[in-house]
């Protein structure tokens, strides 16, 4: 019997949405990931319902995509079931009514992979185009061809087609602002960003364009090293290799693929949008996952694949779902069971890449209570202590290039001090006097120089209450102080009260406080600022806030070494000629007060105390000093 009748589409009550054209889908570009989804999930269907018996199977699977200029049409082509005149009145008429749930209730299958479930895609190609024909023959014994039309309204023609091979055409007209969907450069790089590795074959005028195989769907007993570095490259070109990947897999209780890199990181890190690529089903939907990843772990890269992630109606964002963050667990929990496998098996590697993994980590160790006690015995600090061959007391130090590392557990093992206090530097540059100065004594520093480490260093003690952390110029200790008692001169004063005297008279500032200290070692400074370690952490976190480097605050201490040559010079010129309340000098006395300031500003310099403004007038000072001490001691 003839079939041939005009109609209007039915919508469901309950399924009102806004779809036509602009208000699902926000991109005009995802008409060609919605169609030709449409496509894989038909030739999936007719696969099933030949298994079945129900239909004939198609000789091979296969998309094709056809331009023409002329007449200004894009057309998509599959071999895929088809349609009858009913299924196109139930499925294509009826917005909102998605075939594949039906179909998988009728073969009682679980979710095979259908990527559709909405019955909304086809309707994303009125974005781009004026007119819409389908032509379809349906895989069912004796089936006429079908021919629909609509131009986006709601009214709709219906006839018969005489097309001989089983599947569907879909024929756009394209509008005119949209005639850039007929360049085959432009459909090339569409199909490469959403439907690169769908399962099926895609060509356009006889180029298969899709790589198909993912190999995130493979598994891990199938791919080499070179498997994994190549889809690297191939979804990040430019990007050289990856330090390392780990292999996502599960099936309860969400179904769940991917392999996710950690990449070479030169400069800034994007910790808020990320480039992880999400797929559903093979279908690429999104490179911002921040709702799916922790955001410790946006920056890494890779392709997360799930039919099971809550996606909203149009495919391209998440709906609120407890099973998200469940994801995100998992997928942390394998990272660090990745990382721990590494430290345990490939000391030295997990050495090499430190640096660059150390960020994640720290951060994820800060954000995620159930990540940082995955990983804290993994983490690694810098080191002034050197690896001696075979000595037990390394304690799992491990060399790599010009640093040394260790774990937070094997440097308290080396502890002597009972204290249980723990010496690091921020900056060996600006810190060098004081460090030198420890190191000189045996002991053994760690080096928390990346901004993560000022918010990291205060978890540190928030979670091992038992130690305390110190910057080295934070404060001294007693084992490098020399305490021998000292004697007065004739008139009842200490050589450190002299000293204190001359010193503080010199620099006549109120905000110093000068202390003298007999310090120990070959290498202890003339002199340093020291600011207490509470001190110096507002100080930090005040220029932090301000978007500054950290200064020196008006209020500090100086601590003078006694010790040094050039302190026990000063109070050898000295030789009592300053007059210490009164205003004037002999030329000694001028000297040892130029001596004393000095040996302040050196100090401010070895912590940036002095502006970039000040510096070379000190040095021009320090010219000028070097010129009287060698007239007076040469």
């Amino acid at each position: 019997m003839p079939v041939k009748e005009e109609g209007t589409i039915l919508i469901h009550t309950e399924n009102i949405f806004p779809i036509i054209k602009k208000a699902v889908y926000s991109d005009h570009e995802i008409f060609i990931r919605e169609l030709i989804s449409n496509s894989v999930d038909a030739i999936k269907k007719r696969k099933m319902a030949a298994f079945a018996g129900d239909c004939v199977a198609a000789d091979d699977e296969k998309i094709k995509i056809s331009i023409d200029r002329e007449h200004k049409t894009l057309t998509i082509s599959d071999n895929g079931i088809g349609m009858t005149s009913d299924e196109i009145k139930k499925y294509i008429n009826q917005v909102a009514f998605s075939s594949a749930e039906e179909f998988l209730e009728k073969y009682k299958q679980p979710d095979d992979g259908f990527i559709g479930h909405f019955g909304l895609g086809f309707y994303s190609s009125f974005m781009v185009a004026e007119e819409v024909e389908i032509i379809t023959k349906s895989a069912k014994n004796d089936s006429q061809a079908i021919q629909w039309k609509c131009n986006g309204s709601p009214q709709y023609t219906l006839d018969e087609s005489d097309k001989e091979e089983i599947g569907t055409d879909i024929i756009l007209h394209l509008m005119e602002e949209e005639i850039e969907y007929i360049e085959p450069s432009r459909i090339k790089t569409l199909i490469k960003k959403y439907c690169d590795f769908m399962p099926i074959e895609i060509s356009l005028e006889e180029e298969v364009i899709n790589k198909m195989n993912p190999p995130w769907r493979e598994s891990k007993q199938n791919l080499k090293d070179e498997d994994y570095i190549e889809l690297y490259k191939y979804l990040y070109p430019f990007q050289g290799d990856p330090l390392l990947w780990v292999h996502l897999n599960t099936d309860y209780p969400y179904n769940l693929q991917g392999i996710l890199y950690f990449p070479k990181i030169s400069g800034r890190a994007d910790w808020e949008s990320g480039e992880i690529k999400l797929f559903c089903n093979q279908v690429f939907v999104s490179d911002s996952i921040k709702e799916i990843v922790p955001r410790y772990l946006l920056p890494l890269r890779g392709v997360i694949d799930s039919p099971d992630i809550p996606l909203n109606v149009s495919r391209s964002a998440l709906q609120s779902d407890r099973r998200v963050k469940s994801i995100g667990n998992f997928i942390a929990k394998k990272l660090a069971d990745k990382l721990k496998t590494l430290k345990k098996d490939e000391t030295q590697f997990y050495a090499d890449i430190w640096d660059s993994i150390a960020p994640f980590i720290k951060i994820g160790a800060m954000e995620d209570e159930k990540f940082a006690e995955q990983v804290k015995d993994i983490i690694l600090y810098s080191t002034t202590k050197v690896p001696v061959e075979d000595n037990e007391e390394n304690n799992g130090l491990v060399k790599s290039g010009s640093k040394t590392f260790t774990t937070l557990e094997g440097y308290k093992n080396r502890l002597t001090d009972e204290n249980k206090k723990i010496l690091y530097s921020t900056d060996e540059v600006s810190q060098s006097t004081a460090l030198n100065m420890w190191t000189s004594q045996g002991k053994e520093v760690l080096k928390l120089d990346t901004v993560i480490d000022t918010q990291f260093i205060p978890w540190l003690e928030e979670k091992n209450k038992e130690i305390n952390f110190v910057r080295v110029d934070s404060e001294l200790d007693e084992s490098i102080k020399d305490d021998s008692p000292e004697i007065a001169d004739k008139d009842g004063n200490t050589k450190s009260e002299t000293l204190k005297k001359i010193i503080s008279s010199a620099l006549n500032n109120e905000k110093v406080t000068v202390q003298i200290q007999n310090l120990k070692g070959d290498n202890s400074p003339p002199s340093l600022i020291l600011l207490p370690e509470q001190m110096r952490r507002i100080n930090d976190i005040t220029a932090l806030m301000e978007q500054k480097l950290p200064g020196l605050p008006e209020y500090h201490n100086l601590i003078v070494n006694s010790n040094h040559p050039l302190i026990q010079g000063l109070l050898k010129l000295n030789s009592n000629q300053i007059v210490i309340e009164g205003s004037s000098k002999s030329e000694e006395g001028q000297l040892a007060s130029d001596i004393a300031i000095h040996v302040y500003e050196m100090a401010k310099l070895s912590i940036g105390g002095l502006e970039n403004k000040d510096i070379a007038a000190f040095q021009n000072r320090n010219a000028e000093l070097l010129g009287k001490l060698m007239k007076n001691f040469v």
